[in-house]
């Protein structure tokens, strides 16, 4: 990078969060007839991807702490959409896993991102390309953490 990035529209930080809240924005109201929030949505897409997760292994999956994650799954298990079972072999592990509800709901929501991206006139390839160097930033900055 040639200049100090002093100038807002040089900021790479606040391009990606601003469009992370426009995106997150036009969820809202999708999200809001499954009577989910945008969090909880992710825990519906990475347990329908993965069956069953420890609360630990799940937090890595999203990026989020215990803290934020416990009181985001009590949510959920009270809706009714997932259960938390300690495990057999070790009971310090919580493991976490779609209810049938939780299965139906991640039905009725399957075509939201495609709803979402139809909006925004990119193609699949434009859209796939964005992700992985969003990825790559994400996978550069864990590597110096």
């Amino acid at each position: 990078m040639d200049k100090k990035p002093f100038f807002l529209k040089d900021h790479l930080c606040f391009s990606i969060y601003a469009c992370s809240r426009e995106i997150i924005k036009r969820y809202h109201p999708l999200l809001k007839e499954l009577n989910i929030t945008y969090p909880q949505y992710l825990v519906l897409v990475v347990l329908s991807e993965k069956n069953k997760l420890t609360v630990k292994e799940l937090g890595e999956e999203l990026y989020l702490d215990s803290g934020t994650l416990t009181p985001l799954l009590k949510r959920l298990e009270q809706s009714g959409i997932v259960t938390r079972i300690r495990s057999k072999e070790d009971e310090r592990k919580v493991e976490v896993s779609l209810t049938e509800k939780g299965v139906e709901l991640k039905k009725k929501a399957e075509n939201i991102p495609i709803h979402i991206f139809d909006e925004t006139d990119l193609t699949d390839e434009d859209i796939a390309d964005l992700n992985r160097q969003f990825h790559h930033i994400l996978k550069k900055l864990n590597q110096k953490a």
